[in-house]
C-alpha cells in the first residue's frame, strides 16, 4: 500500500532557509518518496517561496482567511525535483521583505497567530480533499508554525461525528526544537476558529496564553522530535519547557528519529562550493581547502595550524559564549578560528573583537552564506558545535562527512552521533570527534587541548578522520523509520 503523507512546514531549502528545519523538510519527504510514499508539502506562500516553484496553478480557494483579503491552494514543484508542494497565496499575510516571521525591527509579526493559523486550517482542508485529486492519510506538522494542524483536524472530525479522540487523517507532530514554542495572548484564540473547550489546560492553552506547540503536543497522535537522546532530555524540568508533564504523559506516543544528511547536497567529493574535491581514500583536496579558506579570510597561511571552525547562530542555546571564553586558548596554542553566523549582538562584538585583535588567527564573517558555509566545513580541520542543548544538530554530521572532527557538548543528538576520541575509542577504532560532558569552561578546554593532543599525532588524526567520513547519516533510514511510524498509525 502506498501511503500519501503530507508534511506541513514554514521553510523549504534551498527556497527558504533560517534554520535546520528547511535542510529536513527538504530531505525527509524526497527520501520517503524513494522509499515508495506518495509524500507532499505544504508551505506558506511567502515570496522565495512563491518565486521559486515551477509550474504553479491554483488548486482551490480558501474559505477561511483568517483575516487575509483572500486566500488559496496552489500546487507546484520544486525544481528539479519530483516533490509537489502546495502553497498558500495570501499576499497579505506572507509576501513581506526579510525575515519571514519577523518585521524590520525583529519583532514577531503581530498577526503571527493569524498567519500561521491559517496554515494549520489549510492543511485540515487537504485532508478534505480541497485537493479534489489528492488527499493525505498522514499529516507530519513540522514545529510551533503547523502546531494547530492536529487541533483543526480533531475540530473537524467532531463535526463529522467521529468518534471521541479519531481524526480524519493521523497526525504526526514532530518537534524540530522545543524553545519556540508559538505562543500568543489568550485572546487571540477567538480569531482561530476552533471550539471554545479546545482553550483548556487539557488543549492549547499554556499558563493562561496560548501555544501553537502545546496544540501540536497535545492533540497529535504521535511525536516525533529529532534524536532519541532530545526526546528523551524534553521530558525533564531542565529542558521541557514548562511542558514536560505533558511530554511524560505522552511517552508511549513520543519517539526520537535522527535527522539525516542529503549527501547530493553535502559530499566533499562533488561539492562544488570547496575549492578542490577530496574523500575518505583522497584527501590531499582536503589541505587545497583549508589554504584557499585561510587565503579567504586572510589568516596566516599556515598548513599545520588547525583551524577550528564555527557555521552557527550567534546565541548562548548554541555555547558560543563558552566557546568565546575558551578562544585564547585555540590561539595560544596556534591554532585558528574562523566564524560564520550571526545573532546575539553581544556576542557579534566579542568576536569581531577576537579577530581584531588576532588578525592572523581569528576571522569573522557575520551573516550567513551558504557558499562559505561549505567553505568552512571543508577546510576547517575541528568544527565546535558546543551547544548547550541541541535536538539534532546537522552541523555535526556534516562535519563527519567532510573529515572536520565535531567538537561538541554531550547533549541531544550531538551526543547520539559523536564518539569522543578518548583512549579507549581510538584503541577500538571507534572514534570520531571530542566530546565534553559539563558545560562548563574547563570542561570546554579541556577538549580543545585533546584535540591539540590528537592533531600532534598525525597518524592517528588521520585514522580518526577517516573513520568519521565513513559514518552513514543519510536520510534511508530515518525514513524507513517514519514509515514503519505510519504503517502503525494506519
Amino acid at each position: 500500500m502506498t501511503i500519501r503523507v503530507l508534511h506541513v512546514a514554514s521553510e523549504l531549502y534551498p527556497l527558504l532557509k533560517t534554520g535546520g528545519l528547511a535542510d529536513v523538510t527538504a530531505a525527509l519527504p524526497a527520501a520517503l518518496i524513494e522509499q515508495g510514499a506518495d509524500a507532499r508539502l505544504l508551505l506558506p506562500g511567502f515570496a522565495s517561496i512563491a518565486q521559486g516553484l515551477a509550474d504553479l496553478h491554483p488548486v482551490a480557494r480558501l474559505e477561511r482567511t483568517f483575516g487575509a483579503p483572500q486566500a488559496s491552494l496552489e500546487l507546484g514543484r520544486v525544481p528539479g525535483s519530483d516533490l509537489p508542494v502546495y502553497m498558500i497565496r495570501a499576499d497579505a499575510f506572507y509576501s513581506r521583505p526579510g525575515n519571514p516571521y519577523l518585521d524590520a525591527e525583529h519583532v514577531p509579526y503581530g498577526d503571527n497567530a493569524q498567519r500561521f493559523a491559517l496554515l494549520g486550517w489549510a492543511a485540515a482542508q487537504l485532508v478534505q480533499h480541497a485537493d479534489p485529486a489528492w488527499a493525505p492519510q498522514i499529516v507530519q506538522a513540522h514545529d510551533w508554525h503547523a502546531g494547530l494542524v492536529p487541533a483543526y483536524l480533531r475540530a473537524a472530525a467532531r463535526e463529522r461525528g467521529l468518534p471521541h479522540g479519531r481524526s480524519l487523517a493521523r497526525t504526526v507532530f514532530t518537534v524540530h526544537n522545543l524553545a519556540y514554542q508559538g505562543i500568543f495572548p489568550a485572546q487571540q484564540f477567538a480569531n482561530l476558529g476552533l471550539p471554545s473547550d479546545f482553550f483548556d489546560m487539557h488543549g492549547v492553552e499554556f499558563y493562561g496564553q496560548l501555544s501553537f506547540l502545546k496544540a501540536g503536543l497535545y492533540y497529535a497522535d504521535k511525536i516525533t522530535t529529532v534524536s532519541p537522546t532530545y526526546a528523551r532530555e524534553i521530558q525533564t524540568v531542565a529542558q521541557g519547557g514548562g511542558l514536560e508533564a505533558l511530554l511524560r504523559g505522552r511517552s508511549h506516543d513520543l519517539v526520537g528519529i535522527l535527522n539525516g544528511v542529503d549527501y547530493t547536497v553535502w559530499n566533499p567529493a562533488t561539492d562544488g562550493s570547496i575549492a578542490m574535491h577530496y574523500s575518505a581514500g583522497h584527501m590531499s583536496g582536503k589541505l587545497r581547502c583549508k589554504t584557499a579558506l585561510q587565503a579567504r579570510l586572510k589568516l596566516a597561511q599556515k598548513h599545520d595550524a588547525p583551524v577550528f571552525g564555527v557555521v552557527s547562530r550567534l546565541t548562548e542555546q548554541k555555547g558560543l559564549d563558552l566557546l568565546l571564553g575558551a578562544l585564547p586558548e585555540i590561539v595560544s596554542r596556534g591554532g585558528q578560528l574562523v566564524v560564520l553566523g550571526t545573532g546575539d549582538a553581544s556576542l557579534e562584538q566579542g568576536f569581531t573583537r577576537a579577530a581584531r585583535q588576532h588578525p592572523d588567527a581569528v576571522a569573522v564573517e557575520l551573516g550567513f552564506d551558504e557558499t562559505l558555509a561549505h567553505a568552512i566545513v571543508a577546510g576547517s580541520d575541528v568544527i565546535a558545535v558546543p551547544s548547550r542543548f541541541e535536538p539534532c544538530g546537522l552541523t555535526q554530521l556534516y562535519a563527519l562527512a567532510y573529515g572536520a572532527l565535531p567538537l561538541v557538548h554531550r547533549v541531544g543528538g550531538l551526543a547520539d552521533t559523536v564518539v569522543d576520541a578518548s583512549l579507549e575509542n581510538l584503541a577500538d577504532g571507534l572514534a570520531t570527534g571530542f566530546v565534553f560532558e559539563r558545560f562548563e569552561p574547563d570542561a570546554l578546554t579541556a577538549a580543545i587541548r585533546r584535540a591539540f593532543a590528537l592533531y600532534a599525532r598525525s597518524h592517528d588524526w588521520r585514522d580518526t578522520r577517516t573513520h568519521a567520513m565513513q559514518q552513514d547519516f543519510g536520510w534511508a533510514a530515518s525514513a524507513q523509520r517514519y514509515l514503519a511510524l505510519y504503517r502503525e498509525l494506519l
